[in-house]
């Protein structure tokens, strides 16, 4: 036979875990210091004009897509758009984008290529302070090359 001593205090520790729980959730979390998202390129064939290769929807940075101009059926130069809007050009880029990259398994940010064609496109994204630096990498073969870098 229950006593009352013993049900008060498991419905004390069930709602204390309730509370625990819904304060916990909702909390705002930060968004990640250093993520890496992968991309593939258009396939061969593809209908001219501006294609998209890949897009990612993310909470703390909006809509993110990696573009190409195509051709003749062949992608061409391949860039990134944050919330349909061509990154802000960055060319002093801190020390945390290299540690980013070098987290990622990317080399260090340096000269953007002049063309960026690849069968693996990445882009990298840096959170250092308030901006948020995004940079498009082509790989081609075992080369991996930095195509553009800028703010969001």
């Amino acid at each position: 036979m229950f006593t009352a001593k013993p049900a008060a205090a498991l419905i004390g520790a069930a709602s204390l875990a309730l509370l625990l729980s819904t304060s916990v959730a909702s909390q705002a979390k930060d968004p990640p210091a250093c993520a890496a998202i992968n991309f593939r390129p258009l396939a061969a064939g593809t209908g001219d004009g501006v294609q998209t290769a890949g897009l990612y929807r993310s909470r703390y940075i909006g809509l993110l897509e990696v573009k190409s101009e195509v051709k003749g059926g062949q992608a061409g130069n391949y860039f990134v758009t944050v919330n349909n809007n061509p990154p802000a050009a960055a060319s002093n880029l801190p020390k945390s984008v290299a540690d980013c990259a070098a987290k990622k398994h990317l080399p260090a940010p340096g000269a953007a290529a002049s063309a960026c064609t690849g069968d693996r496109l990445t882009v990298l994204i840096d959170h250092g302070g308030d901006k948020r630096y995004v940079l498009l990498y082509a790989r081609q073969g075992t080369t991996i090359q930095l195509c553009s870098a800028g703010t969001a």
